[in-house]
């Protein structure tokens, strides 16, 4: 059976041990003697380590191209730097991180300054960056061309984003810059001597740390105060800066601050450096100027000019006006010399207008004679003795016609004896069915109703309402007007 460890001694000829043992000064605080020192731990090793590189390199300058670089959602930035043989990891912290001139982007040749550490987590070692910066205008240029080309592809840049035109006579301009130098001074200059206007200010570092994160929130501030408030919404912007290095003016390469541009709905300058200076401002805005002094006189016509064109203009109008005037004067006076005269034009109006009023007096008395003939024809009907005539024809009539009446009224046949029966709605009752149906009756004669009840076969007839009573007369011979007739009665 073979050992796992047959060989228990080492090549120096002392004998290999499975248990370490503790030097003999461990514990008490001695030091340790010999080889026989005592073990670290990982940690002491580890900060050890740490102390050493730390104290070693304090501060230091690294140039270097930068490769995965990347932003965590805390803010920190990561990246490493290398060149052809080597690569070290980087750190910047969010505060400096934030204040960063530039995008730090994979390709990019820098130069960070921080110190050297460790990192006991992972066993490695890497830079805290406190600055970082782009090693030369070589590499700016060469990061200017990529931001250009990648914001270029997004149709930052495109025509069709921009206005044709800039407003003629703005009522406000808005300016973003530094309040302190001599470029607000040369708009407001140049903007007083051309045209006054409205001007807001709005103030904003041009350069260094946190420039282009006001200069972009200057852009937005504009664009978002709303027409009609208390602060008057500017018709035009104008970004602006003096000259400088690529360094100087990097912070209008800053893709916060192109985009401000880009979606900036009011029509935008952009005057930053001198004629020479080309930056990323300059594409996205909707016209570039050469100077900030250019672009005030870009926002601006010249008044003395516009008063000056004004007045020719007024003058032009002023003489084709004349012009016209005189042109349709003697048009006026020509169409009046070919006008007829007012005798000329009345007379054949007054002449038709006698002419009528002959006829009208001739139809008046043609019209009275044919009434007078037609009245002597009638007044010969009128004679008294056909009158007369007339009248007691119609009289005879009219008394005849009286006796037929008087023949036809059933009240005269009341006075002989007979009497009208009606029910109790008072419709006339002419049928014995009628009046079986009807059951009560109120019979008419001469002189005045009786009610009266209608009995069939033995059946009683009904108890009869009590009907009102005429006044009591003297009784008087039979037959006298109010004394009763008893023949109608005993019948029903």
């Amino acid at each position: 059976m073979s050992v796992p460890f047959p060989d228990t001694a080492s090549d120096d000829g002392t004998e290999a041990r499975l248990l370490a043992e503790a030097a003999p000064g461990d514990n008490i605080g001695l030091p340790p003697s010999g080889d026989n020192a005592p073990a670290l731990s990982v940690s002491q090793l580890s900060a050890a380590i740490k102390r050493t590189v730390e104290d070693g390199f304090a501060r230091v300058r690294v140039r270097g191209e930068l490769s995965g670089a990347k932003r965590a959602a805390s803010g920190h930035f990561y990246a490493a730097l290398k060149d052809d043989n080597a690569l070290i990891d980087m750190v910047m912290w969010k505060g400096q991180a934030a204040r960063l001139a530039f995008r730090p982007e994979d390709g990019i040749e820098v130069i960070a300054t921080g110190k050297l550490t460790t990192y006991p987590g992972r066993s490695k070692y890497q830079l805290v960056v406190d600055t970082l910066e782009v090693a030369g205008e070589g590499a700016l240029m060469l990061l200017f061309e990529k931001l250009k080309a990648r914001l270029g592809a997004e149709g930052l840049f495109d025509r069709d984003r921009k206005y044709d035109r800039l407003p003629y006579l703005p009522r406000t301009i808005g300016v973003v810059t530094s309040p302190t130098g001599a470029v607000i001074r040369d708009i407001l200059h140049r903007l007083a001597d051309r045209c006054p206007t409205h001007v807001i200010v709005w103030p904003v570092l041009v350069q260094g740390d946190g420039a282009a994160a006001q200069v972009a929130h200057a852009i937005r501030g504009f664009d978002a105060i709303e027409p009609g408030g208390p602060v008057p919404r500017p018709d035009l912007v104008i970004v602006a800066r003096g000259g400088g290095s690529i360094e100087d003016l990097w912070a209008f390469n800053e893709e916060i601050v192109v985009r401000a541009i880009a979606d900036c709905r009011i029509p935008t300058i952009s005057a930053v450096g001198h004629e020479t200076d080309v930056t990323l401002a300059d594409y996205a805005a909707d016209v570039r100027a050469p100077t900030p002094t250019a672009a005030a006189e870009m926002a601006v016509p010249v008044r003395a000019e516009l008063m000056a064109q004004l007045a020719a203009w007024n003058g032009r109008i002023i003489g084709a006006a004349n012009r016209q005037q005189g042109l349709a004067g003697e048009r006026l006076a020509a169409l009046v010399r070919h006008l007829p005269r007012r005798d000329a034009l009345y007379a054949p109006q007054r002449q038709r207008l006698d002419d009528i009023g002959d006829r009208i007096d001739r139809a008046q008395r043609h019209r009275l004679t044919m009434v007078a003939e037609r009245l002597a024809t009638r007044s010969g009907a009128l004679r008294p003795v056909l009158l007369a005539r007339r009248w007691d024809r119609d009289r005879a009539r009219l008394e005849g016609l009286g006796r037929l009446l008087g023949s036809l009224d059933p009240r005269a046949l009341l006075s002989r004896g007979y009497a009208m029966v009606r029910d109790a709605d008072g419709a006339i009752v002419t049928t014995a069915a009628s009046a079986r149906a009807a059951g009560r009756l109120r019979l008419q004669f001469a002189d005045g109703e009786v009610a009266a009840g209608v009995a069939d076969g033995d059946t009683p007839p009904p108890a009869p309402k009590p009907a009102r009573r005429p006044p009591p007369a003297v009784p008087d011979a039979p037959g006298a007007p109010g004394a009763p007739r008893r023949g109608q009665g005993e019948l029903f």
